[in-house]
């Protein structure tokens, strides 16, 4: 099937709005399991940290039933999407400037083949640097998003009541502590996971599909993207797990007056921290939710996306 042409007067801007809706509808229906995952990797990282003498709290939730079975139990049903704003405005910025991005350096920068191909090493360098751009702008949303799903987990380890009460008060407060630098902590390890997580995403999708259209009888149809989709998924959680496990950590670790970390310097700081106390295999905790959050949340961003840009008269991704 071939692709429709394009006949919007502003199609870059609505290239950005559709990646922006896509990307809220799969946030909206995949939340929970990335509460959940960000539950399990922080726990167990108080292994060989020190608080005022004493060892941090040992996790209370095991695997990732359980520790969904554990929030809805002691914290409530709603507090499964606890920090879903944050999420939905960094979708926003994120996934509309990465995909946006990534189209651009595809048709205009990097550029197709004669044949009309996009070569992998090109797809490779598109989707990272994309995904970078996208989430350096997007990391404070990131932050807030982060602090928020681990509100219900102190107040039971019997902490301060509460860091933040909402989105606007988390930002406040991060900017009155560390200052707007503040707000883009733990940015390496964000930007960095964003880099892995989009090399298997972006680019296993763009190489999945167009490889099943030229290779095979299947169409530019919901099945081409499906199969597209769950490919990307599975790759970009193997791929973003570890980066992943670290940005969660360095982002909820506490701070200084300064901003400065009081666990981690820094995200190689973490990262020898987690593999010491935990073991190596601590940088996939979380993986299975990663997984099983990622493919829906791809199979339901790019079958929206493909099916957003076909209505609205805009080109097969």
């Amino acid at each position: 099937m071939a692709p429709l042409q394009e006949n919007l007067q502003w199609p870059r801007v609505s290239k950005f709005t559709l990646s922006a809706c896509a990307a809220s509808v799969a946030e909206l229906v995949t939340y929970p399991l990335d509460l959940t995952k960000t539950r399990l990797q922080i726990q167990g990282e108080g292994g060989t940290q020190q608080n005022g003498g004493s060892m941090h709290t040992q996790s209370k939730y095991r695997g990732m039933l359980g520790t969904a079975v554990g929030i809805v139990r002691e914290e409530g049903p709603f507090k499964l999407w606890q920090g879903v704003t944050p999420a939905i405005y960094r979708h926003i910025v994120y996934s509309g400037g990465r995909m946006l991005a990534y189209e651009q350096l595809r048709e205009s920068v990097l550029g197709r083949s004669e044949d009309g191909s996009f070569p992998f090493w090109k797809a490779a360098i598109g989707s990272m640097v994309s995904g970078s751009l996208g989430q350096f702008i997007a990391s404070p949303t990131d932050l807030v998003k982060v602090q928020m799903q681990m509100e219900g987990r102190l107040r039971l380890e019997g902490k301060p009541p509460s860091r933040v009460s909402g989105v606007y008060h988390a930002f406040t407060k991060i900017v009155t502590e560390g200052g707007i630098r503040g707000l883009w902590a733990g940015w390496v390890p964000n930007v960095q996971r964003a880099a892995l997580v989009n090399l298997g995403d972006l680019m296993t999708y763009d190489t999945v599909k167009h490889f099943l259209l030229r290779n095979t009888s299947i169409q530019d149809n919901m099945l081409c993207h499906g199969l597209s989709s769950i490919c990307s998924g599975l790759v970009a959680a193997t791929m973003g797990t570890p980066a992943d496990v670290v940005k969660t950590r360095v982002m909820n670790q506490p701070r200084d007056l300064n901003g400065r970390g009081l666990i981690y310097k820094s995200s190689i700081d973490c990262l020898v921290q987690s593999v010491r106390g935990e073991g190596l295999l601590s940088l996939y905790k979380g993986f299975l939710p990663t997984w099983f959050r990622m493919a829906p949340w791809s199979l339901t961003f790019w079958l929206t996306f493909e099916q957003m840009r076909r209505a609205m008269g805009l080109s097969s991704f």
